[in-house]
């Protein structure tokens, strides 16, 4: 926990870190609340190397914040604590809209679905005696709504691997320590992924925030001096960053602690690739439970969740030798070819940070480092993704002295809602995966109760190995429920069992994958937008029809929400080829876009957008949505209407069944006028034939949006 001492002018937060090599710190003196973006050191130090943006963490979030930033024209660095890149595959679900983001990053998405195990090998989720015994039930979770991309399995370590070429193709370099050298002046930074370096400490100066990055060069531990506008924590569930800026975490700690066990075996990736197929496989016997993840069945990679109870169960229990004989349990028979490649404990948390911003708005805490949840449904790794997309464009046109400072509040009002609210669907999907064991008689909550009774009444009694035999026999007597002698259709109890896990998985009431509805249709209430003044479009209201688990999604229109997907045809081009309505936004600059109708009113407002933000220097673009089958003669008048601006864009929609047009589809008229933002959120709605002054309204909607 951090020690708070200090007078006068200044605190001091400092955290000893047993892993720590150095005293990390932050100081905090105060300071105006925003003076320049990053120019000079503040310290009285030239050669103190100075970047607008400094990312901690080299994960997918830190990757794709680095990303955006640069494709954006900001200049940043990433400092990395690890020397190298984790093997682990750890998170691998990547949703409809994370999809969504990665198709603008220079193909990604692309590269993914090329890169991914065919989706026959992990479109459902196995519930089974052990990966060669009885199938109790199975789920196919692949559906398609509502987005021009599917969903992927691709883990990722993987992933990070093709953000790297990624970066590497816009010129970003990954470098050692040694490859840097110790010296900081005429050290060029930006650009760069700094492995090896661990955020130290934190000092808030006049001219932004001063960072000292520890690193090790030639066995000797040394801190290098960076002076950054902003500080992003992209850190994950352990950050630093949050640590450092001493905000805490709010929400329910220690849900259940587990063994992750990553292992190889193309001899069981084989088996199951041919036999059943599958993601997750939640196996229950008599002599093991466990979840396991099928990463790669081409490839036989393979991650075991087993779920572990100390202090009379320990980590340092789980040797590789046991965990191979776990496995051969769950398997049901032994693969030939097992190797235990890591073994890492981990405890599973529903938090989310109390504030995402910190020190004037120079500190932001990204991803995990902001949010951790458990791992039913994927949400963490796609929740940080959109964090950095929400995120890097506020950023940008904050450089570029087109927002006001406080835009970046915006990030907070409209990420940390989702966040909470994503906290709390996961904690139900969790609790709904707990469904089956307890369905078939082995209820987590009694394991719980009787872990917490021996801890309570044996613990300051009996040494901890008969502690731990007393927990374990009373585990295994507990898993006799699912032998085969009980848990079979002639058996009364079995039978009905069994048909209970069938009800549940029928009726959609286990673990689920894919929340389309949550995915695409989450809508910010507050933030960067000019907000509806209507009662049914508040988040709670949204909390609640969600709560209902209605899992369809809804297009919608409404200010915060994610533009609607359709497919669309560029006209008056020889292009014959067809686009998704997100592709109206550019995903190369932090560009705006005002849809309209070919109408009078319309375009006239369009005029209007166009002129106030060639004057703000803001760039936007118009589209206009024809209706299917409109001819070029028709068409040709958006260049007279718009006459003497240039960047707009005539599309015809491509309808399908059963709705006729787009506006029709976003429950809209085609009066209306959508002003899109650089995320694909939707900052601003009305009717054209509303406004009397355009001029006024246009004004009015920017410095809204802009936060002035």
């Amino acid at each position: 926990m951090p020690s708070i001492a200090g007078a006068g002018g200044g605190r001091l937060f400092s955290v000893n870190g047993a892993a720590s090599y150095c005293r990390r710190r932050l100081i905090l003196l105060q300071r105006p609340l925003f003076s320049s973006l990053a120019g000079g050191s503040g310290s009285g130090d030239d050669a103190t190397p100075h970047l607008p943006v400094v990312i901690v963490g080299a994960g997918p979030v830190g990757l794709v914040l680095s990303f955006l930033l640069t494709k954006f024209g900001i200049k940043c660095a990433v400092l990395e604590k690890n020397v190298e890149f984790t093997r682990h595959p750890r998170a691998h679900f990547i949703n409809n809209r994370t999809m969504e983001i990665f198709r603008k990053l220079d193909g990604l998405a692309g590269d993914i679905e090329r890169s991914q195990p065919p989706v026959d090998l992990w479109r459902k989720f196995l519930y089974c005696t052990s990966l060669s015994g009885s199938i109790l039930g199975s789920v196919d979770h692949m559906k398609q709504e509502g987005s021009p991309i599917s969903v992927a399995h691709f883990s990722q370590h993987k992933l990070v691997g093709l953000l790297l070429k990624k970066l590497g193709g816009i010129g970003f370099q990954t470098c050692l320590p040694d490859e840097i050298g110790s010296s900081t002046r005429d050290l060029v930074l930006e650009n760069k992924i700094l492995m090896g370096h661990e955020c130290s400490s934190i000092q808030l100066t006049d001219n932004g925030i001063l960072i000292g990055a520890s690193f090790n060069e030639a066995g000797r531990m040394q801190e290098r001096k960076i002076l950054c506008g902003f500080l992003l924590g992209a850190d994950g569930a352990r950050s630093t960053v949050r640590e450092l800026a001493g905000i805490h975490m709010k929400g329910q700690r220690d849900l259940q602690k587990l063994v992750s066990v990553h292992f190889r075996s193309k001899d069981l990736g084989k088996y199951l690739s041919r036999e059943r197929p599958g993601m997750l496989f939640f196996i229950f016997n008599p002599d093991a439970i466990g979840v396991l993840v099928a990463h790669d069945l081409e490839h036989g990679e393979f991650v075991l969740q087993i779920p572990f109870y100390p202090p009379q169960q320990m980590f340092e229990d789980f040797s590789t030798k046991v965990c191979e004989e776990i496995i051969v349990k769950l398997v049901g028979w032994e693969p030939s070819d097992v190797q235990v490649l890591d073994i890492k404990p981990w405890v599973m948390h529903a938090e989310v940070a109390e504030k995402y911003i910190s020190c004037d708005n120079r500190i932001i805490l990204v991803g995990d480092a902001a949010h951790r949840f458990p791992p039913a449904g994927g949400f963490g790794m796609n929740t940080g993704v959109q964090d950095a997309h929400n995120l890097a464009w506020k950023l940008c046109l904050l450089q570029n002295g087109v927002a006001s400072p406080s835009i970046l509040q915006t990030y907070e009002s409209e990420r940390r809602p989702v966040a909470i609210f994503n906290t709390e669907l996961s904690v139900e999907n969790f609790k709904a995966a707990m469904s089956i064991p307890a369905a078939l008689g082995l209820d987590p909550t009694v394991a719980n109760s009787v872990h917490q009774v021996i801890n309570s009444s044996l613990g300051s009694v009996i040494p901890r190995n008969m502690q731990k035999s007393v927990l374990e026999g009373l585990f295994s007597i507990g898993r006799a429920q699912v032998s085969e002698y009980i848990l079979n259709e002639k058996n009364p109890l079995g039978s009905l069992r069994l048909a209970r896990l069938r009800s549940i998985l029928d009726e959609g009431k286990s673990l689920q994958l894919q929340f389309p509805a949550e995915d695409l249709g989450f809508r910010y209430e507050l933030g960067a937008l000019v907000a509806e003044d209507c009662a049914e479009t508040t988040y709670e209201a949204e909390k609640q029809k969600h709560s209902k688990r209605s899992r369809e999604y809804i297009p919608s229109a409404k200010a915060g929400s994610r533009l609607p997907h359709m497919l669309m045809r560029a006209l008056s081009t020889s292009n014959e080829g067809v686009f998704s309505t997100l592709d109206l936004v550019s995903g190369d600059k932090p560009e705006f876009a005002l849809i309209i109708a070919p109408l009078k009113e319309s375009y006239e407002l369009a005029r209007a957008m166009l002129k106030i933000a060639d004057e703000l220097k803001l760039p936007v673009k118009i589209c206009v949505i024809w209706p299917q089958g409109s001819v070029d003669a028709k068409v040709k008048g958006s260049r007279s209407e718009l006459a003497p601006w240039t960047n707009y864009v005539d599309v015809e929609e491509v309808p399908r069944a059963p709705v006729n047009s787009w506006w029709e589809m976003c429950q809209i008229t085609s009066k209306s006028v959508i002003l899109v933002r650089p995320d694909e959120h939707i900052a601003w709605r009305t009717e054209s034939d509303r406004v009397r002054d355009a001029d006024s309204e246009v004004r009015r909607v920017f410095s809204k949006v802009m936060s002035k």
